[in-house]
């Protein structure tokens, strides 16, 4: 919605107003309106904007600006997550330009134009071999279809996980558009420490099922558990945790506006890590 925010940047909470303009637009191309009951998942988000004369954030850049104001620093600000890659090489040029200077020597420029992302290399190939993944693993080719476009050619590394764990080939219940695989995955090959991780950050299971995910929350921390080692408490602990989030954030989105959705948002704390004795005892 492109307005300004200036509470907690820990958790951004979008208002009943900030879903009634979505709404408003929305609906005036759909013959049949849609209504808050109809929205299954909400997200909120900061956009670092670049300051301007006008103080409208609607009107403010979308684009970015690298600095070296200082010497020896390179600041980069504003920007977005679609640009990450070019942000990333100009800042790292900048970096180079005045690394030369200072070594009286060519140092060389960002390599990023030549370097594929992260599962891009072969997935052409994998895509084209995705019915005889299927049947070389008892997976429906929709799954490995669905696998590919999350992870491209990093599937091997969730197909070596399926072939030690069948059971790990099922989806979650609650959330059947993701396998157990995803899950275990994310914990071992993705840095999710916590429920909200998984839930929220490396799938969408928070915004693309009604129930925000909780369905799927105690599924989730017996199989991030199992790989963290989580005690049974810890387990329980990061549930909670996660409809406590669940529950403010839905309350948030009955605010009016953003100071007391933020109020509400923030009525769930961070889950706070149980201390190794209390996960032994």
């Amino acid at each position: 919605t492109d307005t300004d925010w200036s509470l907690s940047k820990d958790h951004p909470a979008a208002s009943r107003s900030d879903i009634d303009y979505l709404l408003e637009h929305v609906n005036r191309v759909l013959v049949e309106p849609i209504t808050h009951d109809d929205v299954e998942g909400v997200y909120a988000g900061l956009r670092p904007l670049l300051a301007g004369e006008d103080e409208a954030t609607s009107k403010l850049s979308r684009e970015h600006a690298v600095s070296t104001s200082v010497k020896g620093l390179v600041v980069i600000a504003g920007g977005k997550y679609t640009t990450y890659r070019v942000m990333a090489k100009d800042a790292v040029d900048a970096a180079v330009h005045g690394m030369s200077a200072l070594l009286d020597r060519k140092v060389p420029e960002c390599c990023t134009e030549d370097v594929p992302l992260l599962g891009a290399d072969g997935y052409e190939a994998m895509w084209n071999q995705r019915q005889r993944l299927a049947g070389q693993h008892g997976i429906g080719v929709g799954r490995i279809e669905h696998l590919l476009r999350r992870y491209g050619s990093l599937i091997t590394e969730l197909l070596e996980l399926v072939a030690d764990r069948p059971d790990l080939a099922r989806p979650l219940d609650g959330a059947d558009d993701y396998l157990r695989a995803e899950v275990v995955y994310a914990a071992t090959h993705e840095g999710a420490r916590h429920l909200d991780d998984v839930i929220a950050r490396r799938t969408r299971i928070s915004i693309e099922t009604f129930d925000r995910g909780t369905a799927v929350a105690a599924e989730v921390a017996e199989l991030m558990g199992d790989v963290l080692g989580w005690s049974e408490k810890q387990r329980s602990t990061e549930v909670e945790h996660y409809v406590k989030r669940v529950e403010a954030e839905r309350e948030s989105q009955t605010m009016p506006d953003d100071e007391t959705a933020d109020a509400a948002r923030m009525g769930a704390p961070d889950v706070v890590p149980v201390s190794h004795s209390e996960a032994a005892s």
